[in-house]
């Protein structure tokens, strides 16, 4: 039930960021929900109304080489929930950094076949407070992830299937006693790990990409379910499946600039809120390769 750390878009496509080019750019987005998995049962509370939260992140994607880029998010959340006595919360979240890389590429009869490897690692960069769900702008955990990538592209039709396993580290919150499933008399609380799987299937060229997503996030062993009429806790259980729709528009009048923008529903979940949510943003690619200038014999 805390803020969405959604991917930056060009975490989990196919397209790789050419050799000293430099993309960036920000993005709005805001997603609001006012029913509620509480464990399976699905329900609403009064004392939120609808939660919602907005998110302004700076993002950038930096070709190392052709096949190797390194990619940052750093995201501004704002929360907020429309009745009750909580306030809502705001601040900067986690920064992400990310160095994704194409490993194989295979022509088959004009179409490619791309495989590629992405180490993720991300940490808080601001003292929020995480045990104060549905409201906190993050769960204040640092996180390590691998994702094993596949894209194949069939004329202007693509399709990309991916999976990652995220390892969390524990943290900490204000309190020396809680109760999960057990009592504990510590201050400590150990976040289980995720695995994430995405598919997405679609139109893409040079100028125009347009794609459905299909998008997964199961807790493993360690979560727990929120407790009847309980507050939610930051090593509960949260599981996701999201269906949505991503484009990216290079505009022919500026070059290097983008237009992005998505739609994205929650349609099944444990512990975690069924959200509706949306986002835009302008992107745009400086070129850093040197120019090497050149004299003829008639010049010299």
């Amino acid at each position: 039930m805390a803020a969405s750390n959604f991917y930056a878009q060009t975490e989990m496509d196919g397209i790789m960021m050419a050799k000293n080019n430099f993309c960036t750019g920000a993005i709005y987005e805001y997603s609001s929900w006012n029913q509620y998995w509480e464990g399976t049962y699905k329900r609403e509370n009064l004392n939120f109304g609808t939660v919602s939260t907005q998110k302004i992140s700076v993002n950038g994607n930096y070709g190392i080489t052709d096949n190797l880029n390194v990619i940052f998010s750093i995201p501004y959340v704002t929360t907020n929930a429309t009745a009750g006595t909580m306030s809502g919360q705001k601040g900067f979240q986690d920064l992400s950094l990310t160095l994704k890389s194409l490993v194989y590429e295979k022509e088959i009869k004009g179409n490619w076949l791309s495989f590629y490897v992405l180490g993720r690692f991300s940490f808080p960069t601001s003292n929020y407070v995480a045990d104060y769900l549905p409201l906190s702008i993050g769960l204040k955990s640092k996180t390590v992830s691998v994702r094993l990538m596949s894209d194949y592209q069939y004329g202007d039709l693509f399709a990309t299937v991916s999976g990652a396993y995220v390892k969390r580290s524990n943290i900490e919150i204000d309190r020396n006693v809680y109760y999960t499933d057990e009592m504990h008399y510590t201050n400590e609380v150990n976040m289980p790990d995720a695995i994430s799987f995405n598919a997405r299937i679609g139109y893409r060229t040079s100028r125009l990409i347009a794609e459905a997503i299909f998008d997964n996030w199961t807790t493993q062993k360690g979560g727990f379910d929120i407790t009847t009429n309980n507050m939610p806790f930051p090593s509960n259980t949260m599981n996701m499946t999201i269906i949505g729709f991503n484009g990216k528009y290079n505009l022919k009048q500026i070059s290097g600039l983008a237009i992005i923008g998505g739609l994205n529903h929650v349609i099944a979940g444990r512990n975690v809120g069924q959200s509706d949510s949306f986002y835009g943003g302008l992107f745009y690619v400086l070129d850093f390769t040197k120019k090497i200038k050149t004299t003829t014999t008639d010049e010299k």
